[in-house]
C-alpha cells in the first residue's frame, strides 16, 4: 500500500479505538477531522483506485459521525445498545476497507538489476504480403502493434511511461475474459515503471542482441513488462508483439480497438479435442508468421528503412525468442523452421498443435523448456517431452515447484497473497520473479552473447525450485 493510503486506514482505526465519552470526545473529534483532511490529500497526490472505495466510504461515515458529535447529544446519554451496534457495523466496514487495498495493491514492478536504463517505443506494422484471416471481417492486410525495449540514456528530466499504453481498452478486455468488473484493472495505471518512452539509445555498446516475445491466448504485448525491463537493463533489445485478434486487445494509432476473436480458439468442451487442436494449430501458424514478419521488419529498422532510434544498433545475428503457452508454441514453430533464431525459451509452451514434423526433428538450437507444476504430466507435457528428447544440443528440461500456468506472466505481481486467494501457485511471488529473471538473463546471455553465467547450474544452486522431472 502507498503511504497516504496507510495513513487513512491508520487514522480510521485510531478513531474507532478511542472512547467517545465526554472527557475524551475532543481527541476523537480531532482524529476524525484529520481523517477528513487526509482523504483529499491522498486523492490529489497518490490518485484514486477502486480498492480504496470502502476506505473512502468509511472516512465519510467517520466525518459525519464527527460532525454529529459536535452538535449532537453526549454519547453517554445514548442507549448502550445503539452505541454497540454502531461500533460493530463500523468495525465490519473497517475490516473490508483495510483488507481490500492490501489484498489488491497497486502492483510494484521490481527494479531491474542490469547496468542500463530502459527506453521504449511502439510501432504499427502492416504486412502487405498476408491477408487477415481472423476476426469478423477478414480480408485486409494483417496489422500488428509491437513495443520495443532497449538500453537507454534518458535525460535528467525524463519521465517514465505507463505499464500498458492503452489500459482502458486492454484492461476492460482482460476483465471481460476472466469475468470480473470492467474497472478491475484500472489501478494498473498507477504502477510506476522503470522505462522511459523515446529515450536516446545507450552508447555503451555498438549493437545489442535482440530477443522477441510472443504472448499466449488473450495475452498482450506488455503482459511480461517486468521481464522486458529486466532483459533491456541487461543489454538486450526486447520486442514484444500484440498478435492481433489473439491478444486481449490491440489498439492501433488511429484509435481502432481490435479484441480477441473468440471464434479463433473455441471452447474445447463445445467443439471437441480434434477441432480445438486444429484451431490451435492455425493460430500457432499465424503467430509464427507474425514472428517471421516482425524479424523481417527489424532488419528494416536496423537498415534505417523504418525510422527509429535503433538504426544500426541491432545485432540480428544473435536473435533469441521466448513465449508463453500459445506463444511458446509459436516460438517453437518459428525456431524450428527459421535459421535466424539462435536460442529460445518456452514457458509452458503449448506444443500439442505444433506441426508433428517439428516435434519429430526436435530443436536444432539451444532451447529451454520451463514448465509449471500445474502442467507436469498432462497431454501437452508428453508431446513436449518428445520434442525435448529429439533435440540436438543444449536442451534444458525444467520445472518450477509451486507454480500454475499463468504464473509465468504478470499474475505474481497482482497480490501479496495470490496463492491464498487462488490466482497463482503456492510459490513466493518474489522468488518466482527472481527465478524467471535469472532464467532469461542467464540463458540468453550464454547463448546470444557467449557469457558464461553458469546456466543452468547456478540457478539450481540458488533456486532449488528450478530442478524438476
Amino acid at each position: 500500500m502507498r503511504p497516504l493510503e496507510i495513513l487513512i486506514l491508520a487514522v480510521a482505526v485510531l478513531w474507532f479505538a478511542l472512547p467517545s465519552v465526554t472527557a475524551r470526545r475532543g481527541i476523537r473529534q480531532a482524529v476524525g477531522l484529520l481523517l477528513v483532511m487526509v482523504v483529499p490529500w491522498q486523492l490529489a497526490i497518490e490518485g484514486y483506485r477502486w480498492q480504496m472505495v470502502p476506505a473512502y466510504a468509511l472516512a465519510a461515515v467517520i466525518g459525519l459521525a464527527t460532525w454529529w458529535e459536535f452538535i449532537g447529544p453526549d454519547e453517554d446519554d445514548q442507549p448502550r445498545r445503539r452505541r454497540g451496534a454502531g461500533r460493530a457495523l463500523g468495525g465490519l466496514i473497517a475490516v473490508g476497507a483495510i483488507a481490500l487495498p492490501i489484498v489488491l495493491p497497486v502492483p510494484s514492478l521490481p527494479t531491474p538489476d542490469g547496468a542500463y536504463q530502459v527506453g521504449t517505443f511502439s510501432l504499427h506494422l502492416v504486412d502487405e504480403s498476408r491477408t487477415e484471416s481472423l476476426g469478423a471481417r477478414p480480408g485486409p492486410p494483417r496489422e500488428l502493434m509491437v513495443q520495443v525495449f532497449y538500453p537507454a540514456e534518458p535525460g535528467a528530466d525524463a519521465e517514465t511511461g505507463p505499464w500498458i499504453e492503452d489500459l482502458p481498452a486492454v484492461g476492460a478486455a482482460l476483465a471481460e475474459f476472466i469475468d470480473v468488473p470492467s474497472f478491475s484493472f484500472d489501478h494498473l495505471a498507477l504502477t510506476d515503471t522503470h522505462t522511459f518512452p523515446n529515450a536516446p539509445v545507450s552508447g555503451a555498446a555498438d549493437t545489442f542482441p535482440v530477443v522477441v516475445y510472443s504472448h499466449g491466448w488473450r495475452g498482450f504485448r506488455t503482459i511480461n513488462f517486468n521481464q522486458a525491463e529486466t532483459l533491456a537493463a541487461d543489454g538486450f533489445v526486447v520486442v514484444t508483439i500484440d498478435h492481433t485478434h489473439i491478444s486481449a486487445m490491440t489498439v492501433f494509432p488511429d484509435g481502432r480497438e481490435v479484441p480477441a476473436d473468440p471464434a479463433a480458439l473455441p471452447d474445447e468442451d463445445k467443439v471437441g479435442e480434434t477441432a480445438f487442436l486444429a484451431a490451435g494449430a492455425r493460430l500457432i501458424d499465424t503467430m509464427a508468421a507474425d514472428l517471421d514478419f516482425v524479424v523481417d521488419e527489424l532488419e528494416d529498422v536496423n537498415e534505417g528503412v523504418l525510422s527509429t532510434p535503433l538504426a544500426g544498433r541491432l545485432d540480428l545475428e544473435d536473435l533469441g525468442l521466448f513465449g508463453h503457452s500459445l506463444g511458446g508454441g509459436a516460438v517453437v514453430t518459428f525456431c524450428g523452421t527459421d535459421f535466424r533464431c539462435q536460442a529460445g525459451i518456452g514457458f509452458d509452451p503449448w506444443v500439442e498443435p505444433v506441426d508433428p514434423a517439428i516435434i519429430a526433428q526436435g530443436m536444432r538450437i539451444p532451447f529451454a523448456f520451463v514448465r509449471s507444476e500445474e502442467w507436469i504430466g498432462n497431454d501437452n507435457d508428453i508431446v513436449l517431452r518428445r520434442l525435448f528428447d529429439n533435440g540436438r544440443r543444449d536442451q534444458y528440461w525444467q520445472s518450477i515447484t509451486g507454480t500454475q500456468h499463468r504464473d509465468f506472466v504478470f499474475v505474481p505481481l497482482m497480490s501479496p497473497i495470490g496463492s491464498l486467494i487462488g490466482i497463482q501457485g503456492s510459490i513466493d511471488s518474489s522468488l518466482l520473479i527472481d527465478i524467471l529473471d535469472a532464467e532469461l538473463t542467464g540463458f540468453f546471455s550464454q547463448y546470444l552473447r557467449g557469457e558464461d553465467r553458469g546456466f543452468p547450474n547456478s540457478m539450481e544452486q540458488q533456486y532449488g525450485e528450478v530442478a524438476g522431472p
